[in-house]
């Protein structure tokens, strides 16, 4: 019930080839605590398994969540995002403020105008973005409809389930790719964690490695894809 708190930064290596092993991403295992920890595995598998996801990433805010899903993607100066403006106060300054000092452009829609959503995106666009009940405005969002219209354009449609939790509603089974989380809230329950959690979905469904032009093309592997190493936990491994 009580998992322990792991407060290892490195790791032992049976020997040279399981080192190798696990820097080529052949086999699983713990490298540095920044890329995973026992502690959190736990947390991201069995958030992964309330999601009905392929597997999750645990960081230390739902602010460092959204970042880190879309700096992966992003190609700053050059790439934007779509999203609905029913978001919570804190995620609108993220990707108003701070993500166009990157110089991501990002365009708010109303989630419930379908039309003016699709005619947002062009082909700068990486991804879609929604709550599933905004905070604090309750606005509930139609996952199906903006699913159908990111996956027309080959994007992922990303999804913050804070305010629903997994008991209540699953984004995965409307279309959606990602689903991030702030923990701090329903999930920790007691206010005591300040984390967040970025779950995938797996790879045989919609836009995420579906799409050319948002998969993660290559890495420092001996180039190799993250698609070739990791299969449906490709942004995960990426992330």
């Amino acid at each position: 019930m009580a998992v322990p708190i792991y407060q290892t930064t490195s790791y032992v290596f049976d020997d040279a080839d399981y080192a190798t092993e696990l820097f080529k991403m052949q086999k699983e295992g713990y490298i540095y605590s920044r890329n995973a920890n026992p502690t959190n595995t736990v947390l991201e598998k069995r958030l992964a398994q309330l999601e009905g996801g392929s597997g999750a990433f645990a960081v230390s805010s739902g602010n460092a969540a959204i970042t880190t899903r879309q700096i992966r993607w992003q190609k700053p100066v050059s790439d934007e995002i779509v999203a609905t403006n029913a978001l919570y106060g804190g995620t609108y300054n993220l990707l108003a403020n701070t993500f166009q000092r990157f110089g991501i452009k990002v365009r708010f829609m109303d989630g419930h105008d379908f039309d003016a959503v699709e005619a947002a995106i062009n082909e700068k666009t990486k991804a879609l973005f929604t709550e599933t009940i905004g905070n604090p405005g309750l606005q509930i969002a139609d996952l199906k409809n903006l699913s159908k219209i990111a996956h027309k354009h080959g994007i992922p449609l990303v999804v913050d389930n804070t305010f629903t939790t997994p008991y209540l509603e699953k984004p995965f089974d409307f279309g959606a790719d990602i689903v991030v989380h702030s923990l701090t809230k329903l999930i920790g329950g007691h206010m005591e964690p300040l984390s967040a959690a970025p779950l995938s979905i797996p790879g045989d469904s919609h836009g995420i490695t579906a799409s050319s032009r948002n998969s993660p093309k290559k890495s420092s592997l001996n180039g190799h894809s993250f698609l070739e190493l990791a299969k449906e936990n490709a942004f995960i491994a990426k992330a």
